[in-house]
């Protein structure tokens, strides 16, 4: 017991060594949009469309439909991606958990009891010779043992290895959390989009039916005529293919939107065929009607999720520099252990069968280091490349959300555009049908006017479909949406009747 006593003061020496860590130190990288000069972004200087106001968490709200608001929220919940994504960050937790137990002493609890028999002829030559009058089941030793033993130790993170790990699965499990927020930005936007493009296609499609009505009635008056003798059998023909041309659009719609309600159940964790009851009644893309919110450059970089995860990415890379780094250096290990053993079970509890040793355990690869260095670059290399991952991911961001906002406001001047095209289309189909009516206009003006009119309103509708499309890829550049989802739960499977 003197000599364990004597041990302490090494032992805390060994403690106090351990707070040399190897390996780099991680500094966070700095972005384009850590200055003033490039936190704005250049194209929203372009348009009125969107101001630098803070980019609310649950954008989706903008669009005032509670139909979206609803679906977006059940697919945050619901939704496959989002809860393999959380799966993964779980099993982050957990990696995490188990290398930050790696400070922890190690116990091992043992309890063991031996029988043995050995005949004497399996002792030597001696032993044959002694025992050669006759082998007899007298001729053996038999011998008990039983022991109970306790066993500890302990690694003394003198090189920084085990500090460096639980680093970098830290880091792992920061970066998992940001891509759990990244998938639900993602499903968020997505969500949005399919249902924007349902209700896209049913208004294109009630255009489409709306000028099919009107061509029905341009095709029976052409055919009123030609039966009175007033026009050709040519201006019955061309009243038709144009009655054809538009009807040939509808199915296509109608395919299309039926097909987004099925992307729309999957997305909030339903069968395809339980399409959602209201959003198969929309008739009207979603639009926010108010100025964007956009925020600035510096904020987009902190709130998108993958810009996140790239940095926690590095983060853990560069420490596992200093887990490789640490591979070159000794490794020591305090080990201990208490035991008692007897020829009985009283024996073995009794003082005189009481046995103790403790003493450090030095392990080190030196001098063949070739695998250990060859490591250690590799991890550098690796984080270089994260390096390089992060600053793509940055510049990324930075170029979808400029994108983004060209195509947006792109896509609100065109529309403001084919508002005043199709309105002036209207009113010149109806001045042209009063001037044939009073033969003042040839029936060619006539078909003209009228496929004018149709192409102008389909034009229209398919605009609107753009400027919804183009919102929300621009609200899913920004990177929000994550801010307050609800926990990912198993949507319960609807029970069908057998």
């Amino acid at each position: 017991m003197t000599k364990l006593l004597s041990l302490i003061p090494t032992l805390a020496s060994a403690l106090a060594l351990s707070a040399c860590v190897v390996g780099p130190n991680y500094v966070k990288p700095t972005t384009p949009a850590s200055t003033p000069d490039t936190a704005a972004f250049a194209e929203a200087a372009r348009t009125s469309a969107v101001s630098a106001a803070a980019l609310p968490a649950n954008w989706w709200r903008l669009y005032q439909d509670p139909v979206l608001d609803r679906l977006v929220t059940e697919a945050l919940a619901h939704n496959t991606d989002i809860r393999v994504a959380a799966a993964n960050l779980a099993r982050a937790r957990a990696v995490l958990s188990e290398q930050r137990g790696a400070r922890l002493p190690t116990t091992d609890l043992s309890a063991q009891g031996t029988y043995g028999r050995t005949g004497l002829g399996s002792l030597g030559a001696a032993g044959g010779a002694a025992g050669g009058a006759g082998a007899s089941g007298a001729d053996a030793v038999t011998s008990d043992f039983y022991s109970l033993g306790f066993d500890a130790g302990y690694e003394v993170d003198l090189f920084g290895g085990i500090t460096r790990a639980i680093q970098a699965a830290r880091g792992d499990t920061a970066a998992a959390a940001a891509q759990l927020d990244a998938a639900r930005v993602s499903v968020a936007a997505e969500t949005a989009r399919a249902y924007a493009t349902a209700c896209s296609n049913a208004a294109q499609r009630a255009v489409a039916a709306e000028t099919v009505g009107l061509q029905q009635r341009t095709l029976q008056l052409t055919t009123t005529l030609f039966d009175a003798g007033r026009g050709t059998r040519r201006d019955v023909e061309r009243a038709d293919v144009l009655l054809a041309q538009t009807q040939a659009t509808i199915p296509g719609f109608e395919a299309e939107r039926r097909a987004s309600l099925y992307a729309l159940a999957t997305m909030t964790g339903r069968a395809p065929a339980e399409i959602d009851a209201q959003a198969d009644l929309c008739k009207t893309p979603p639009r926010v009607r108010t100025i964007i919110p956009t925020g600035d450059g510096a904020a987009l970089l902190a709130r998108r999720p993958d810009v996140r995860a790239a940095e926690r990415t590095l983060a853990a890379d560069t420490a596992r520099v200093g887990v490789a780094t640490a591979a070159l250096y000794p490794s020591i290990r305090l080990l201990g252990s208490i035991g008692f053993g007897g020829t009985s079970p009283g024996d073995a509890l009794s003082s005189k069968g009481f046995s103790y040793s403790v003493g450090p355990l030095i392990s080190w690869s030196f001098p063949n280091m070739t695998a250990a260095r060859a490591r250690v670059r590799q991890a550098e290399a690796g984080a270089d490349g994260s390096l390089a991952r992060f600053d793509g991911v940055v510049l990324g961001a930075l170029r979808e959300v400029e994108q983004a906002l060209a195509r947006y406001a792109g896509a609100l001047d065109r529309n403001a555009a084919l508002v005043r095209a199709e309105r002036s289309s209207n009113a010149a189909a109806k001045l042209s049908r009063l001037r044939f009516d009073y033969g003042a206009d040839s029936f060619l003006l006539l078909i003209d006017a009228e496929r004018d009119r149709a192409s102008a309103r389909a034009a229209l509708a398919q605009s609107d479909a753009a400027v919804a499309d183009a919102q929300v890829s621009l609200f899913k550049a920004l990177g929000g949406g994550w801010e307050e989802a609800p926990a990912p739960t198993r949507r319960d499977p609807v029970a069908t009747a057998p």
